[in-house]
């Protein structure tokens, strides 16, 4: 694959001397779901708005399908789809109306069956000739994203698109950005819900207080980093950890009836084993032995500390 995005040492200051974007470099595969995770205030939103032209960039340079987003701003832009948060339509509108009024910002030429493909892919269809004053919040949600892919870019930024929707909803955006994904379009999401990111993204790049602090593939990245916990379930209650045991740092429920163990999983030697063995000299018997990996969310904790 070759990159259809490539951010080159950006950088964003604003007046008042407050550093938003410190030196970020990162290239977005072509047909690749990425997942940016952040804290509110890590530059999430800045970020996006650079590369979509929205705010002007202090330092470094961008290029999107090889385009300069400053100096072929117009090439680059009809490249990208944008989705903000706020959910701004014109309440009076139809869906068909503010969808096909949306390409032609972009000086496309008329396509109704475009747009008609588009709307159906959103399940919006039937919707169609509805003003987006009488849509439910999740139906007016589609509608941005019909006007976003209603110029057909090959590069979608969703900025929170779950952000304030319950469950149910999310899980259907899920779907969508899915079959955008199927459909050929590079999909970029912003996001500070971990489980988003875990159960979408290809890749995950990290940012905290404007610096891109990690970006990696979400398997290798639990892989790396990840860690797993041996749950031992005791036959009967104990009041301490015995003091042969110390070395393995075992942490003991209030009941007294469960230990735990945490290891990395990329060790190769974990010392399960040696603790197993160990755990029988002590005289302790196991009634039940379960494991844990860490999640993604864990994961983010470690890295990003408290509201980093």
């Amino acid at each position: 694959m070759s990159a259809i995005l490539s951010i080159r040492n950006l950088g964003k200051s604003y007046g008042s001397g407050a550093r938003v974007l410190d030196d970020v470099s990162l290239d977005i595969e072509a047909g690749e779901i990425f997942a940016l995770l952040g804290p509110n205030g890590a530059g999430k939103t800045t970020l996006i708005s650079i590369v979509c032209g929205i705010v002007n960039p202090g330092e470094g340079h961008v290029l999107v399908g090889g385009h300069d987003i400053v100096r072929d701003y117009r090439a680059a832009r009809a490249l990208i789809g944008l989705v903000p948060q706020e959910l701004t339509t014109d309440a009076f509108e139809t869906v068909w109306a503010t969808v096909s009024f949306s390409r032609g910002l972009f000086g496309k030429p008329a396509n109704p069956a475009h747009i008609e493909t588009v709307l159906r892919q959103l399940s919006l269809w039937d919707k169609r000739d509805a003003k987006i004053m009488t849509l439910s919040g999740g139906m007016k949600r589609r509608v941005l994203i019909a006007k976003a892919l209603s110029h057909e870019p090959r590069v979608l930024f969703l900025d929170e698109p779950t952000a304030g929707v319950d469950v149910q909803l999310r899980q259907e955006m899920w779907q969508v950005v899915r079959g955008l994904r199927e459909s050929g379009v590079t999909v970029i999401l912003t996001t500070h819900y971990i489980e988003e990111a875990e159960e979408m993204a290809d890749r995950v790049g990290v940012i905290r207080g404007g610096r891109l602090v990690l970006v990696e593939e979400k398997a290798a990245l639990m892989r790396k980093l990840g860690r797993k916990e041996l749950r031992l379930i005791l036959q009967e209650p104990i009041p301490a950890v015995p003091p042969a045991l110390g070395a393995y740092d075992l942490a003991l429920s209030k009941e007294g009836t469960e230990l735990t163990y945490v290891y990395n999983m990329k060790a190769e030697r974990p010392g399960i084993t040696s603790l197993l063995e160990d755990l029988s000299a002590a005289g302790l018997r196991l009634r039940d032995v379960t494991t844990r990996e860490s999640s993604l969310e864990d994961i983010f904790v470690g890295l990003v500390g408290e509201r980093a």
